[in-house]
């Protein structure tokens, strides 16, 4: 059983990257037909702003036969008797339970004062600027409108970099940040797809998808091997 624990979390794909992955393990060691396989999520669906995006990893759920349920909340969990309480009442046996937790601002964000009531730092979308002088917040502390992930924070990074450039040094004002982002998933069969999304340019969010291929594997190998480089100046051997 794979579990989101929680309606924010880094990774949207993670959870269902886990169910594909387990799945072809499990199909490679011969184990497949003697296991199930379920996702359950507070999320009304994979993609909450794509029904286009949604239907299409809810088919690739379907053909693998794991099951799924959205828009349901596990309540709390009995590891002795090894079965997860849902909040609408049902009890789900397990015998491996893959918990995505709950997530929440670091104890030193929330104690400095910088979070407000919801426990995140309220920032504005187009600069991520706080009301506090001076003060920007990206990534998985900053109340943005666009999900907490890695790829996410470089973006939110970029623009608070052109906004403090702008302002040390003047000239045209910077774009306001445009909630872009791309994020993998991987399939399992040495597969991975992606799914493009726009947060903010528009008047309302847009999603994307590219279906699974070998020349997805490749382009992502190269985009992480381009992170590593330059977030920690690791080559590409």
């Amino acid at each position: 059983m794979i579990g989101v624990l929680g309606a924010f979390f880094k990774c949207p794909p993670a959870p269902y990257e886990t169910a594909f992955l387990l799945h072809d393990d499990l199909t490679r060691r011969g184990l497949r037909d003697a296991t199930t396989i379920t996702l359950v999520t507070p999320m009304p669906k994979p993609i909450p702003i794509s029904d286009d995006v949604s239907r299409a990893i809810m088919a690739l759920l379907d053909e693998r036969g794991i099951h799924s349920s959205h828009a349901t909340w596990t309540e709390r969990l009995d590891p002795g008797a090894k079965v997860a309480h849902l909040r609408d009442g049902r009890a789900l046996p397990f015998d491996l339970f893959l918990a995505v937790p709950v997530h929440v601002a670091p104890r030193v964000v929330v104690e400095s004062g910088l979070t407000e009531d919801d426990g995140w730092i309220a920032v504005d979308k187009a600069t991520l600027a706080t009301k506090w002088p001076d003060v920007y917040a990206v990534g998985d502390v900053a109340s943005a409108p666009v999900p907490r992930a890695g790829v996410v924070a470089e973006g939110e990074a970029s623009t608070v970099a052109d906004v403090l450039i702008h302002r040390l040094g003047g000239g045209p004002a910077p774009a306001p940040f445009a909630g872009e982002i791309m994020c993998y998933v991987e399939m399992g069969d040495d597969t991975i797809g992606r799914v493009n999304v726009n947060f903010l340019s528009g008047p309302a969010p847009v999603a994307v998808y590219r279906p699974p291929s070998l020349a997805g594997t490749e382009e992502k190998r190269q985009f992480a091997a381009t992170r590593r480089a330059r977030w920690f100046g690791i080559g590409n051997g």
